[in-house]
């Protein structure tokens, strides 16, 4: 079940509003008991909705670290602690390598050997590289003291299965939500921001990314050999643009419905694309998943602690492990290189060069980078990824323009400029500029638009979902 489909927003989601916010005319004690329970089986069922199976892995992942989180905060030695969390973090490992990586690795095997080992395929359970993540990262804040032991199960399941942010993100840690698992208000003010803020991301993912995607859909059909410069550029645009409006959309719904049930999840996008350098790029793109490994692997490691050979050493590895957490694949893996090398290079020399220069060549060469990298992200075979790479350069056997890739910019020519537009924080900065005024007029603007945009997106975008059949959803693969 997906956030932009028909089945969540007129059949799920009222149904779960409802019960959810009856709730509130309880009791304040056993309305907050009442409440978790309502979340908790709605986080199910809307699990269980495309994945039943591996609904009990997900619950075998939560009452594992629960119980792990009880036992650790027995442990008088601080030895048996420790020997606590490496079973914690190897148990999580072993079941997401299993279900991930098993595969990928068999068929290595398989290729490398010229042999034929018998390979049952497994399903890939959605949002298993999120959800394990959250728990590993609670049994490491207890074992470290960071975070309190929860002893109530199912505010701990809670915390495991909330559906708003479940199988996509934003990453959130125990110790965001800890205060909210116990004592959630959700006022008008709150709940009006949320529903705004869901909104936002619905358009995003509808109107933006599915329409600029349809475009990448077009291109990546065409032959990579003989492919025009033309063709192979607009193209690699148009998936940059698709994954960015998917996944921040998506986050900006989850943001939003966490807002409505009183939840405050951080933030995971911030304008990306005006990034002056790769280092600034990864602070705004994803940022509780970089967040997560700078906190549990890149700073435990070292950091920039013991020098600049172990700290260049410590991004690599980083970088290694972000590449793979996004899939099983070889083109995953270099895909993290490369960004681990630009990144290893801004740390080195190449970051006061940038800063030295304007910032219009910071941009450029960010933007450049980013483009090359989307290409070993998402074309999976490596000599399609050099056949990509070649005509994207002028060196296969296509023009520099024909008249397939001038077609296709004629008819995307509307969608390409909104996107990029959508992409910069242009209409933020307007925004700010009418909250910040004392004028009336420029209030009452606000206001106004504070009412119709939302209305109209929502309607623009429950339009295109009636319509439409093409509505994918790029990081469920992760």
């Amino acid at each position: 079940m997906v956030f932009s489909s028909i089945v969540f927003l007129f059949r799920f989601l009222p149904v779960f509003m409802f019960l959810y916010f009856i709730t509130y005319l309880f009791p304040k004690k056993a309305a907050r008991w009442m409440r978790n329970i309502i979340l908790f089986l709605g986080s199910l069922v809307f699990y269980a909705w495309g994945e039943p199976v591996y609904v009990l892995l997900m619950l075998f992942s939560t009452v594992s670290d629960y119980l792990h989180g009880r036992a650790i905060e027995k442990c008088k030695s601080r030895t048996a602690a420790r020997c606590l969390l490496v079973s914690s973090i190897c148990i999580n490992l072993l079941v997401l390598g299993f279900f991930k990586y098993a595969d990928f690795l068999i068929d290595t095997v398989n290729a490398l050997a010229g042999t034929a080992i018998p390979l049952f395929r497994l399903g890939l359970p959605i949002g298993i590289s999120f959800y394990t993540f959250q728990t590993m990262s609670y049994t490491i804040d207890v074992y470290r003291g960071k975070a309190r032991v929860q002893h109530n199960i199912l505010d701990f399941g809670v915390f495991v299965t909330l559906f708003p942010q479940l199988i996509a993100g934003p990453i959130v840690k125990y110790t965001d939500v800890e205060n909210d698992l116990k004592d959630r208000k959700a006022d008008i003010v709150q709940i009006s921001y949320g529903c705004r803020r869901f909104v936002t991301g619905l358009a995003k993912k509808v109107l933006l990314a599915n329409n600029i995607g349809m475009l990448w859909e077009e291109i990546a059909k065409m032959d990579f050999g003989s492919m025009s410069v033309l063709a192979a550029w607009m193209g690699i645009t148009a998936f940059a643009l698709q994954i960015f409006f998917d996944f921040s959309g998506y986050s900006d719904m989850a943001i939003g419905l966490g807002a409505i049930l009183g939840f405050r999840f951080p933030e995971n996008f911030n304008y990306p694309y005006i990034s002056t350098s790769i280092t600034e790029f990864w602070r705004r793109w994803h940022i509780s998943l970089g967040s997560w490994f700078r906190e549990y692997v890149y700073i435990p490691l070292g950091g920039n602690r013991k020098g600049l050979p172990r700290q260049l050493f410590n991004i690599l590895v980083v970088w290694m492990l972000t590449g793979i957490w996004h899939g099983a694949g070889w083109n995953f893996l270099l895909w993290g290189l490369w960004f681990a090398f630009f990144l290893i290079l801004e740390k080195a020399f190449l970051g006061r060069v940038l800063k030295a220069l304007p910032g219009i060549f910071g941009w450029a060469y960010s933007i450049f980078v980013v483009l090359i990298g989307w290409v070993l992200f998402q074309v999976e075979r490596p000599d399609a990824i050099f056949a990509y790479l070649r005509a994207m350069f002028g060196l296969g056997s296509g023009a520099w323009y024909d008249s397939r890739a001038i077609y296709l910019l004629l008819q995307y020519a509307a969608v390409i400029i909104l996107a990029v537009f959508c992409s910069t924080p242009i209409m933020k900065m307007l925004s700010d500029a009418l909250n910040s005024s004392g004028e009336g007029f420029a209030m009452a603007l606000r206001r106004l638009l504070q009412k119709v945009v939302p209305a109209l997106l929502l309607l623009l975008s429950i339009a295109y979902i009636v319509d439409a059949s093409y509505n994918p959803f790029l990081y469920f693969r992760f």
